[in-house]
């Protein structure tokens, strides 16, 4: 079986089953994820408030991971005459479509400007999860040391 081709097997009411390949699942789910990074994922539609355009920009992050394995049988050598018959695959994957706003282009009649956008609760989120490590390996550090025996 080729890896484009569908499989030829049967339901229990007798009709046939449309079975892809991997290959092909990897294919549909990766055009997918690849979509999501596109340029209109990333820019918007421009905005117009009279003599003012504004372009909302994102940042898109994709993340996937595959795995294929397959494998088929062959003879048994004790006793060749009775050949052990047996194919075999399967895959598995999965990922994940990140996106957050990072910038606002503003066009303007005197001029271009791009203003960032700022997550303040991620900023205060950060900062205080420093601050938390930071106070426990201080405590940590000023604990005694009990004595080591030899």
């Amino acid at each position: 079986m080729d890896e484009l081709s569908t499989s030829n097997r049967t339901s229990q009411s007798g009709r046939p089953l449309a079975v892809t390949s991997p290959v092909n699942a990897i294919q549909t789910t990766m055009e997918q994820f690849l979509s999501a990074a596109s340029v209109e994922a990333v820019y918007q539609q421009p905005i117009r408030e009279g003599e003012h355009t504004i372009i909302p920009a994102a940042e898109v992050l994709s993340l996937a991971g595959f795995g294929l394995g397959s494998g088929s049988g062959s003879p048994d050598p004790d006793e060749p005459e009775r050949p052990v018959a047996g194919e075999s695959g399967g895959g598995g994957g999965g990922g994940q479509v990140f996106s957050r706003p990072v910038a606002a282009i503003v066009i303007s009649p005197s001029g271009v400007r791009v203003e960032p956008i700022v997550d303040v609760t991620k900023i205060v989120l950060a900062v205080f999860t420093t601050l938390g490590f930071m106070t426990a390996m201080l405590t940590r550090m000023g604990k005694e040391k009990p004595p080591k025996f030899q």
